[in-house]
């Protein structure tokens, strides 16, 4: 089940698409919490978070598809390498997105909460975040509704980030990859 033999070239991609399926599963694990706390107060989460967790389901399939195919020796790496720049941009875009407003906000001034918060506040302070045309969750108001969600949205923010590096680091590598694939080995002389 190890793959093809790369070296520490095949080593270092597979421990890249490692390391961003566990960003991308911290990542949706998160948003996902996120939302249906929304969605169970009756409001409409917010595009912020949706866009995250769609973006982050559809990187973390092309992770495994993708890891699938190197270790049976099919992945197209040049083909690879064009859609891990594709995940770069689209995983920017929820840095970006997810990151402005939280750029400017200081967790630790943030209203009070404590692990052993009770449901009744947090829903509470869920609805009282969001907009009254639509019951649809204002993200920049939302974030600061507590210490919890505003350090958890914070690390979201931080894991796109990480996972904007690990896929250029893995297009890069994709790109050596498939240079190396496309060496033929010396023929024997005898």
């Amino acid at each position: 089940m190890a793959g093809p033999d790369y070296g520490a070239l095949g080593a270092t991609f597979k421990i890249v698409r490692l390391l961003q399926v566990i960003s991308l599963l911290g990542c949706i694990g998160m948003a996902a919490n996120f939302i249906s706390e929304m969605v169970s107060q009756n409001n409409s989460p917010s595009e912020e978070l949706v866009g995250t967790l769609s973006v982050t389901c559809i990187a973390i399939l092309y992770c495994a598809i993708t890891v699938i195919l190197h270790i049976d020796n099919i992945l197209p790496y040049l083909i690879n390498t064009g859609m891990d720049g594709l995940m770069l941009i689209a995983l920017s875009v929820v840095a970006i997105v997810v990151g402005k407003p939280l750029s400017y906000l200081n967790c630790q001034v943030v209203g009070t909460s404590s692990v052993a918060e009770s449901a009744s506040q947090l829903s509470s302070q869920v609805k009282d975040t969001f907009n009254k045309q639509g019951g649809k969750v204002v993200y920049s108001n939302w974030i600061g509704a507590s210490k919890t969600t505003c350090y958890e949205m914070k690390a979201v923010w931080g894991l796109s980030i990480a996972l904007c590096i690990l896929f250029a680091f893995s297009a890069m590598c994709s790109v050596c990859l498939w240079r190396r694939s496309k060496t033929v080995p010396p023929k024997d002389m005898a």
